[in-house]
């Protein structure tokens, strides 16, 4: 099965120095026909301004991804964690027994990045982050295997049962993606166009995949995120 979720359907705000698209669910975008996808509750597609950000605050029984698409985003936290991550860049935080912290863009230009809350699989556990800095050319024209689960081979490591993959591929080149039976699996077109088994992405468009196998052919230079994890 896969069904088309088209940006300019999705949730939307325009805070002056945010502007975001929700795929799910999330603050003035309410919608409880849309509260997630398995254990995957929040994709926000945010663009921050220069010399702005988020302020310091609470999270708590999430583990938090944010991937870098373009500029920079500074992270600091109540644990004394502080860095910057560029694009192609993971950053990792496990809210746990709960957690602050801040997230600014103090680069010249917007920063643009997806910011993706995945549900644990117990609530409880002790704060933790990281921050995993790659090489552009480990997704070029292949899948790169960024975050797996404790027990996968990810460099990156969550509670939860979960893969996430990155790509980059060249306009005309053709690669395909197996989602196996019981599980699931939601991808992002973060750059550029695609012909997906017959379904045309745009930038910022998105495609839920359960139990079913693609081919992606890039129209243009894409760029994609692709979350794999138990169906529901």
């Amino acid at each position: 099965m896969l069904r088309k979720l088209e940006n300019k359907k999705m949730g939307s705000s325009d805070l002056g120095w945010l502007r975001s698209k929700f795929h799910f669910s999330f603050a003035n975008y309410y919608n409880p026909t849309n509260m997630g996808f398995g254990v995957l509750r929040v994709i926000n597609d945010d663009l921050v301004n220069p010399q702005t950000g988020f302020d310091t605050h609470p999270h708590k029984d999430m583990e938090i991804i944010s991937y870098v698409v373009d500029g920079e985003l500074t992270h600091g936290d109540s644990m004394g964690n502080k860095g910057a991550l560029k694009r192609g860049d993971v950053q990792y935080m496990s809210a746990g027994t709960g957690v602050y912290h801040s997230e600014f863009n103090l680069g010249e230009k917007v920063a643009r990045f997806l910011q993706i809350w995945i549900l644990p699989d117990k609530r409880g556990y002790k704060p933790n982050y990281g921050e995993s800095r790659f090489e552009w050319a480990a997704r070029k024209n292949k899948w790169f295997h960024m975050v797996s689960s404790n027990e996968g081979e990810a460099i990156v490591k969550i509670n939860q049962d979960v893969n996430i993959f990155a790509l980059e591929l060249d306009q005309s080149n053709e690669i395909e993606f197996s989602v196996k039976e019981d599980r699931q699996a939601y991808l992002v077109q973060i750059e550029g166009t695609s012909n997906i088994n017959g379904v045309i992405l745009s930038e910022r468009d998105a495609m839920e995949i359960v139990e079913e196998n693609i081919k992606i052919k890039a129209l243009a230079l894409s760029h994609f995120i692709v979350i794999e994890m138990k169906k529901d």
